[in-house]
C-alpha cells in the first residue's frame, strides 16, 4: 500500500470537516496540476494571558485521498495553537506526521500548508494587523496560483463550489 496507515485513517475518519459560521479567516489554495482545492476556516480567541489561539479549525477539501487526509491532519496539528505558532506548520512539518505518502502527492501537503496560511493572513489582514513579510509573500504565490487555476480550468472550480455548498 503506497499509503501510511496516518494518511489512511485521516482519510476514512476525517477531523473537523466543514465550514465555521462567521470565520475569522478562511485560507483557499489550489493546485493547477491536480485541480485539488482546498478551505481552511478558522476561529481565534484570546487564552487568559491574552495570546491569541486557534480555537476551531475546520476545512473542506475538493481533492484525493492524500489532499483530504492531509487537510484532516492540518487542522489537528494547528487546533489550540497560538497564531504565531500555527504560521510555522509547514509542509514538511505535515509529511514528517503523515508518514508514507507517494511521491506524486507531496505537493498535496503544501496546499495544506498553504491554506492555514491563508487564513492566517486573512484573519490578520481583516483585524488591520501587522503581516509577516513571508506571509505576504506566500499570499501573493497562492493568489496567482488560483487566478491562474480559475481562468484555465473554470469546470474545475464550478463542480468544486456545486459540493462545498451541499455539505
Amino acid at each position: 500500500m503506497p499509503y501510511s496507515k496516518t494518511i489512511m485513517k485521516h482519510f476514512m475518519s476525517p477531523k473537523n470537516i466543514g465550514k465555521i459560521k462567521k470565520p475569522d479567516g478562511i485560507g483557499r489554495v489550489g493546485n493547477i496540476i491536480c485541480g485539488d482545492v482546498m478551505e481552511v476556516y478558522i476561529k481565534i480567541k484570546k487564552d487568559k494571558k491574552g495570546i491569541e489561539k486557534i480555537s476551531n479549525i475546520k476545512f473542506q477539501t475538493f481533492g484525493c485521498v492524500t489532499a483530504i487526509a492531509l487537510s484532516s491532519m492540518l487542522t489537528e496539528m494547528a487546533k489550540g495553537k497560538a497564531v504565531k505558532e500555527a504560521m510555522k506548520i509547514t509542509n514538511k512539518s505535515l509529511l514528517k506526521k503523515a508518514g508514507k505518502v507517494p511521491t506524486i502527492k507531496m505537493h498535496c501537503s503544501v496546499l495544506a500548508a498553504d491554506a492555514l496560511q491563508e487564513s492566517i493572513y486573512d484573519y490578520l489582514s481583516k483585524n488591520k494587523r501587522e503581516i509577516p513579510k513571508f506571509l505576504k509573500k506566500q499570499h501573493e504565490r497562492i493568489q496567482k496560483d488560483l487566478e491562474t487555476l480559475e481562468h484555465e480550468h473554470p469546470e474545475l472550480i464550478g463542480a468544486e463550489k456545486k459540493l462545498l455548498k451541499k455539505k
